[in-house]
């Protein structure tokens, strides 16, 4: 049997399943790049096929059990993860820069039996995992000959698309890392909706992927293009120069960016003009909330009519969309719910929230998660029956738009009164002189916690603390003025760009 024509039952597809359909369809067209390195769709399908063996016959792994992958972005981590899922085996993905301690944690945790690394980061698995996982395989030249010593005819077992195809870690911002299970199920219909939200996945169709694969949203914006049948080129890290080259040079017309892209963008000043990036259709930003100041430099820059806003979480997927239409009309909302999908606002009480009333995030859909891997207490606590929260605060305005608040472990409380970090960052990023803005509580003896903002400065520009304040007096109650402004050279970030807030905790409370 070709690996083309592998029968499957009309509701079970599996992420695997689309890309073997576009290799049956146009099976010399590119289908992912790196570098000068390419793979055809027939190639890409035939590797996936091949791997899927070497797990299964080479290294006995069974259905339901799991493989680590360690490496940065590039060309075969689709192949990889694909080929693994196609054989029943999870990928539980670990981040580039990830420390020995969490390498060894996450290969633990997940009773990893098979590590795949990059050969610049084999010494640093080997070290860090010691004899807990038997097999190590440096992608070299023994990965490729295990690939070319195996079969490529068949997928060795049956999979269901309710089996969980990755397990990437959450960052351990509120505790030990998590590992999130993903079924195909949830992957494949978030590729649907994110095709029918965005209009740019169709075979014609070219997008750029820099965020980081071993994310959940990293993987599927490199997945989505391929699984529809278009092209997808893969940059291995970060450089803003090298990601709008690629947008002019392969004319996409979709790219995912998160905020500090934008950031690292907007700060070349007038050499951003050079890059030509008229062949974008779909300018998609997720991962961490764009301010609105941000969004109106976007939309001035790009124009209007592509810029789309997602928010989500890596167990609930894309849970709301802003269109390219609500960009300017909707102040600081990330949208309405994307399709198939539905969220409420509760109070402390469990009781639905009117429009204009903050309280705790839920959405649903069956784009979610499966549950987090050896820690059940964990779901049962995120869950109010089918209904998930990953600890958000917000509201709903009288069309049923969301607007974020802020993350519920991150709200500030000062002689009683709620203060929600968020809502003081917007102000601190209208002004012109800031670049970044990040608001924490630190103790206070009389307040219990103070209001503290830390700012970076855009280059070549000044600002007093006393301007600052004015600025927030202005658009903000007494209260939710901070007490203090603290001007940084830079904010700590974790490794998909969002704030580190516990870490610029640490730090303040060492000054």
């Amino acid at each position: 049997m070709s690996a083309f024509s592998r029968p499957r039952s009309s509701h079970s597809i599996t992420i695997a399943d689309g890309i073997l359909a576009s290799a049956s369809r146009t099976p010399q067209k590119v289908a992912i790049r790196e570098g000068e390195r390419s793979l055809t769709y027939a190639r890409l399908a035939e590797r996936i096929v091949r791997l899927a063996n070497v797990a299964h016959g080479h290294f006995n792994l069974a259905h339901g059990e799991r493989a680590a992958v360690f490496m940065p972005n590039r060309i075969e981590y689709l192949e990889i993860v694909c080929g693994l899922s196609s054989a029943g085996v999870a990928a539980c993905t670990i981040g580039p820069a990830a420390s020995p301690a969490e390498i060894r944690f996450i290969c633990e945790d997940s009773s990893s039996r098979v590590l795949f690394v990059a050969p610049a980061l084999e010494d640093a698995a080997r070290a860090a995992v010691g004899d807990i996982v038997p097999h190590i395989v440096s992608l070299d030249e023994r990965y490729e000959a295990l690939l070319a010593n195996t079969r490529s005819d068949s997928l060795p077992v049956d999979t269901d698309w309710e089996d969980i195809f990755s397990i990437p870690y959450t960052s351990g911002s509120t505790g030990r890392p998590k590992g999130v299970m993903l079924s195909h199920r949830c992957r494949v219909l978030s590729s649907y909706a994110m095709a029918s939200e965005h209009g740019c996945y169709g075979p014609d169709d070219r997008a750029v992927a820099t965020t980081p694969m071993f994310h959940g949203s990293g993987f599927l914006m490199t997945l989505a293009p391929v699984f529809f049948g278009g092209f997808v080129e893969l940059l291995p890290a970060f450089n803003i120069e090298t990601l709008m080259r690629k947008v002019a040079e392969v004319s996409a017309t979709s790219v995912y960016m998160v905020p500090t892209h934008f950031s690292s963008l907007f700060a070349m000043g007038e050499a951003r003009h050079a890059f030509n990036h008229s062949s974008l259709k779909c300018v998609i930003v997720g991962t961490a909330p764009l301010s609105q100041a941000m969004k109106e430099r976007i939309v001035e820059y790009m124009g209007e009519g592509k810029l789309f806003e997602r928010y989500g979480s890596t167990e609930a997927s894309i849970v709301t969309a802003l269109r390219p239409k609500d960009q300017l009309r909707k102040q600081q909302c990330v949208g309405l719910p994307l399709a198939a999908t539905q969220i409420r606002i509760l109070d402390e009480h469990g009781i639905e929230a009117l429009p204009g009333q903050v309280g705790e995030l839920y959405s649903t859909s069956n784009y979610m998660f499966s549950g987090y891997l050896n820690m059940p207490d964990a779901m049962a606590k995120a869950m109010r029956g089918e209904w998930f929260s990953a600890g958000d605060l917000g509201r709903l305005d009288d069309e049923g738009y969301l607007y974020l608040v802020d993350r519920k472990n991150d709200m500030i409380i000062s002689g009683g009164e709620n203060v929600y970090p968020r809502e003081v960052e917007e102000v601190l990023l209208a002004h012109p002189a800031i670049d970044q803005a990040s608001v924490l509580g630190l103790p206070h003896e009389h307040w219990g916690e103070q209001v503290v903002a830390f700012v970076v400065v855009r280059p070549g520009m000044n600002v007093s603390s006393d301007e600052l304040k004015q600025a927030c007096t202005a658009r903000l109650s007494r209260y939710k003025i901070p007490k203090e402004f603290r001007t940084v050279t830079d904010l700590p970030r974790n490794r998909m760009g969002k704030i580190d807030r516990r870490q610029l905790r640490e730090n303040a409370l060492k000054v």
